[in-house]
């Protein structure tokens, strides 16, 4: 429960801050004074393991020594020259190139994922050729609140319909599918559609896609998914643009989601895990669509806080700990713990429709019983409170439940973390 001085301090903020947070910064209801490794502690004293990493930003946990040497070092001797060169830059830059696949070797840097969907945008229409005037994208995809990533997914707001030149092809929600079909019989007919209105479609310039679309609740493609639309939009033309801004760093078991897929996209976006929760944002591609005269124009690449030294710092320190210390192995290890362990609790509670994902990546799709598949927001806002109460951070969002732990934890506390989760579903779905 949330203490006194939680109390208070949250009725300070309400006074002046304008509504609109999260839902489980408005349900969790919790001030976070300190976080150290995967664990936070609250303006009370409570402390509680992080499975939501920051906001699956936290790769290394809270407050790793090398990312804090590295910003404090930093801090010291320069913080904002605009877009100029650092001493700092050329390192990161062949840091990315080593962990990046071979084909993107070029990389500009921006400050949020919103930012560098933006950015991939830009060089998508600057290097389209002409007649190619629309762009592909999935629906229940999410790409940043920005005006070009919500018409990329025909996300209007109030009374304003924004769809832009977007084209929408169906996603791989074998849960939902919207087709009334049932896999593996269905012979992965979504993907079949998004060849025909995108991969084929002469006036489609691009294919904007998360290889496993987070916000909509941790979806992995089943097999044959991806296969065959990025060989359909190789063979018509259309670029593969992929947004890792969650998925890219290695949260998956690989540095690049696309990579467990077999696509190999031609630009592809990283925020979130690069650098330990500080602002930071990678654009990577194909020398020929970066440096392309139209698309490399003066000020392309530049904003306010691209390339500053301080996010440059936060991602290198943290990047190099990631490949010194083999973390993506470690990954695919811990997230095979967790794959049986909430399989386990998938088959106990029948209000828990699908467990799904990844490496350190899961969704929790709660339902009102398994036949229906009701949406079941209720239940996941009940089960996410009763973990924080009891010492477990997860991250909500409507009727799922997202786990993203750091890639530092060790088998112990994911151990501990998945037990506290066991004992709030026990609680909450009788």
């Amino acid at each position: 429960m949330t203490g006194l001085r939680q109390t208070q301090h949250l009725a300070r903020e309400a006074r002046h801050l304008a509504p609109g947070a999260s839902e489980e910064a408005v349900h969790g209801r919790r001030v976070f004074a300190e976080g150290h490794g995967p664990v936070l502690t609250d303006l009370d004293g409570n402390q509680y393991l992080d499975f939501a990493a920051g906001t699956l930003t936290q790769s290394l946990g809270h407050g790793h020594p090398e990312v804090v040497e590295a910003l404090t070092a930093q801090a010291r001797r320069l913080w904002n020259v605009h877009d100029s060169a650092t001493p700092d830059r050329a390192g990161l830059l062949d840091l990315l190139a080593r962990l990046l696949p071979e084909r993107l070797d070029t990389y500009a840097f921006f400050s949020t994922g919103a930012e560098v969907v933006e950015a991939a945008l830009r060089v998508v229409q600057a290097t389209a050729p002409p007649g190619r005037n629309r762009i592909g994208a999935l629906r229940h995809g999410f790409h940043g609140k920005t005006m070009g990533a919500r018409m990329l997914v025909h996300w209007d707001i109030g009374h304003q319909a924004f769809s832009g030149n977007s084209v929408l092809g169906y996603s791989p929600y074998c849960y939902r599918c919207p087709l009334g079909l049932e896999y593996p019989s269905c012979d992965v007919r979504c993907a079949t559609l998004v060849r025909r209105h995108i991969a084929e479609k002469p006036n489609v310039s691009a294919l904007v896609f998360e290889p496993v679309l987070g916000a909509a609740g941790v979806v992995v493609p089943p097999p044959g998914y991806w296969e065959r639309i990025a060989d359909a939009c190789r063979e018509g033309g259309v670029l593969l643009v992929a947004d890792e801004v969650l998925t890219g760093g290695g949260r998956t078991g690989a540095f690049l989601a696309s990579d467990l897929f077999g696509v190999e996209p031609d630009l592809a976006m990283l925020s979130k895990g690069t650098a330990s929760g500080f602002p930071f944002a990678v654009l990577a591609g194909r020398a020929e669509l970066l440096r392309r005269p139209e698309a490399a124009i003066s000020g392309a690449y530049a904003s306010t806080y691209a390339s500053n030294p301080l996010g440059i710092a936060a991602a290198r320190a943290t990047l190099e700990v990631v490949e010194r210390d083999r973390l993506i192995d470690r990954v695919r290890v811990l997230g095979e713990i967790m794959e049986d362990r909430l399989r386990v609790l998938e088959s106990r509670f029948d209000r828990l429709g699908q467990v799904r994902g990844l490496g350190l990546l899961w969704g929790l799709e709660f339902v009102t019983d398994p036949a229906a598949r009701t949406p079941a927001p209720e239940t996941a806002r009940a089960v996410y409170t009763t973990a924080l109460d009891l010492g477990l951070r997860t991250s909500l969002g409507g009727h799922i439940l997202r786990l993203a732990p750091p890639f530092t934890l060790d088998e112990a506390l994911l151990e501990e973390g998945l037990r506290l989760l066991e004992k709030a579903l026990e609680r909450v779905i009788a």
